[in-house]
């Protein structure tokens, strides 16, 4: 049995019908006899509506209550996708990135990910529940709640991958996969099917939104096999993985100056 960790972002959580959609695709996951960590972003543009509302109170929020609202919205979307799961026969357990486990550096908004100790998320796995993992979120210290910033939930999930040594990440989104531009502007693009950390790293950097810097650079460093894939539907995607592994597959070469925007992806918001 293989242990995939699936990150579903903001636009795939959105509404009711989705969040119904996404957990039936990981009750399909479960079908296929994999086990199963699912990672979750706010629901659709709700992060920025609580800057919105936090601008309204205060023209200049703490950063400690920033953090603390911004949380609130990953915590949402991932009690009722564990309703979801549930109403599909499927047990399962929402966590905050603290209950996962997730640690963090000090800094409000812009923490980084220091570590994860996911002993729940192993307790919950072994009693063949599927963990609801609140991305974009951690802890530091003993106690205080951070956010990672613009992407941070698929660092969450790509750490969480690590630290539970898992088979596979995939980046459920709605693309289906990195491009060699985008798309929307040429015609002739092409969608990768495999392709390096390093040269995903240098599109992330050009402005392709589909995976954030920071989590293909943990990839990287753990190396972690990342797959981005669409949120519904059929479809390989791309698989982000060593260098190597990737040029041996004969991925098409990526633009030696990637274009500033190069994927399909909008902007990936706190995903």
């Amino acid at each position: 049995m293989t242990l995939i960790v699936q990150k579903y972002g903001g636009s795939s959580v959105a509404d009711a019908d989705r969040l119904q959609r996404v957990a039936a695709r990981v009750a399909g996951t479960r079908e296929d006899g994999h086990d199963v960590v699912v990672v979750v972003s706010a629901m659709g543009r709700s992060t920025d509506e609580l800057l919105g509302l936090a601008a309204r109170i205060s023209p200049s929020p703490p950063a400690r209550e920033t953090d603390m609202l911004l949380s609130a919205g990953e915590r949402v979307s991932s009690a009722l996708l564990a309703m979801a799961l549930d109403a599909l026969g499927i047990p399962a357990r929402s966590l905050t990135g603290a209950q996962a486990g997730v640690r963090t550096t000090p800094e409000y908004g812009r923490a980084r990910v220091v570590g994860v100790t996911p002993d729940r998320v192993r307790a919950a796995l072994a009693a063949g529940v599927v963990p609801v993992v609140a991305g974009f979120q951690g802890r530091a210290g003993d106690a205080e709640i951070t956010t990672l910033g613009r992407g941070g939930s698929d660092t969450t999930a790509v750490a969480l991958a690590a630290a539970l040594d898992a088979d596979l990440c995939e980046i459920c989104t709605d693309v289906d996969g990195v491009y060699t531009a985008d798309p929307r502007l040429v015609p002739g693009a092409r969608r990768y099917e495999r392709i390096g950390y390093t040269a995903m790293r240098r599109l992330a950097a050009g402005g392709a939104q589909v995976l954030a810097a920071g989590s293909v650079e943990y990839a990287q460093r753990h190396r972690v096999p990342v797959r981005v894939r669409a949120s519904h539907g059929a479809g390989d995607g791309t698989l982000v993985c060593d260098d190597a592994e990737a040029a041996v597959r004969g991925v098409p070469r990526e633009p030696a100056s990637p274009p500033a925007v190069n994927s399909v992806a909008g902007a990936p918001g706190a995903d």
